[in-house]
């Protein structure tokens, strides 16, 4: 797409590459075809995965460079009207409901740790909206988002941070744990990389169903994504659900989102080698670098990942490069990350970079964003009314959903929850 080029993202974090023609200080530029990237570096041996700069394939949408952003503008759009709305609407979506959930949280309707997803919503509407309703989401305790990408309701997501019985989970699940077998949401996971064999499990009965049970559809593998982040990559999870992928050519993606940080853990500080990408080629599965703040770049090596996967071709490790706007947690003061860090991040918002492109491609006008924008707080508004009005769960629902057979346990000899008995609280009830 002449729309579109492969650019080297020169942050601090990563050793930069420039050619001898570029001046000191300019952005590393090479202009290659993302799919030639993407399969460029599917199956190198190890001696030219080492040696091949990191790419960050990018729109350039948030470019200072003016000849480059108005050649931009006179090309066709990479998307059309209704996706670039869709996206746009789906992205608002998940920066406007997890502002919310920070102000309900300092208001003491939520409880526990909540992890919030802004800055990083290109990831989440990139690969999800491209997904079948039977394809598989995995996430992580930074869930509420993938949740809404989903098609999990708006009113079901904040319900069940409000621990009310409506939620998606009534309840139950809370933060960090939202799932939906509705919408094929296979949960989200408070210990990281515990996810993702969960992931790698929904993928190998997907194959199974289609080439044992010989239920295959029309088209294709059902397509399974497991979200993670930079500082999952150093479990021994990831390494054998990989490798197990691979051998076994599962439809899966790995998604890296790489948000530069493990709490207050700098991701190049934890790891022997930064770039994750490179990890896929040594299984032998193709390992793409992908700007995670440019949401047609994620969609458009989204694209190619998901058709490999359906069509049987096996899995695709992709890390996002991406950022998080707020700390770790709203538990989190977040002063581990430097100013500038957070400056260079925040003036690539990949909402206000989409928007930007809408409008210079005249495919939509700055009336109808901002129709998307009133239409979304309404939304979460409505959201929020529901979940507060919402009844709390019964206390005979304690010990659902734990024991198989809770007789003896959380059930007496006369047949009732045992923690309706005014004694169990005070842990003086017959045993």
């Amino acid at each position: 797409m002449a729309a579109f080029s492969a650019v080297k993202i020169p942050p601090p974090q990563f050793t930069t590459v420039r050619s001898s023609s570029q001046r000191p200080g300019s952005s590393p530029v090479h202009f290659v075809h993302s799919s030639s990237a993407f399969n460029s570096i599917s199956f190198g041996s190890a001696k030219s995965v080492r040696s091949r700069p990191l790419f960050a394939v990018t729109s350039g949408v948030v470019s200072s460079d003016k000849t480059k952003a108005a050649s931009s503008s006179a090309s066709n759009p990479a998307v059309t009207r209704e996706v670039a709305l869709e996206l746009y609407e789906d992205m608002i979506l998940g920066r406007a409901f997890e502002d919310m959930c920070a102000q309900m949280y300092y208001r003491g309707k939520m409880f526990g740790f909540v992890h919030l997803y802004n800055g990083q919503e290109a990831v989440s509407t990139g690969f999800i909206k491209l997904l079948n309703q039977s394809d598989k989401v995995v996430s992580t305790y930074r869930d509420h988002v993938h949740a809404l990408s989903k098609g999990v309701p708006s009113r079901e997501v904040m319900a069940e941070l409000f621990g009310k019985t409506t939620g998606c989970c009534r309840g139950q699940g809370g933060s960090m744990h939202m799932f939906s077998a509705a919408h094929n949401l296979l949960g989200g996971f408070a210990f990281i990389g515990e996810g993702i064999p969960v992931a790698t499990g929904a993928a190998f009965s997907a194959k199974y169903h289609h080439e044992v049970l010989k239920q295959s559809k029309p088209e294709g593998l059902d397509v399974t994504l497991a979200f993670f982040g930079d500082g999952t990559c150093n479990n021994g999870q990831f390494f054998e659900c990989l490798n197990m992928a691979q051998l076994w050519k599962l439809p899966i993606i790995f998604v890296v989102e790489n948000n530069l940080w493990a709490i207050g853990m700098s991701h190049l500080r934890a790891t022997s080698d930064p770039e994750i990408w490179k990890k896929g080629p040594a299984f032998g599965m193709p390992g793409v670098h992908v700007d995670g703040m440019d949401v047609l770049k994620v969609r458009e090596v989204a694209q190619e990942a998901i058709a490999r996967a359906r069509r049987g071709d096996g899995p695709t490790l992709v890390e996002c490069e991406t950022y998080r706007f707020r700390g770790h947690s709203l538990a989190d003061p977040d002063e581990l990350r430097k100013p500038d860090e957070k400056d260079h991040y925040s003036a690539r918002d990949p909402i206000i970079a989409l928007k930007k492109y809408i409008i210079e491609h005249g495919l939509a006008s700055e009336s109808e964003l901002k129709s998307i924008d009133k239409k979304i707080d309404d939304v979460v508004e409505d959201a929020v009314e529901f979940a507060d009005s919402s009844p709390l769960p019964p206390r005979s629902q304690l010990l659902e959903n734990v024991f198989a057979d809770p007789k003896g346990f959380g059930i007496g000899p006369d047949g009732k929850y045992r923690c309706e008995d005014p004694l169990f609280t005070q842990g003086t009830a017959q045993v």
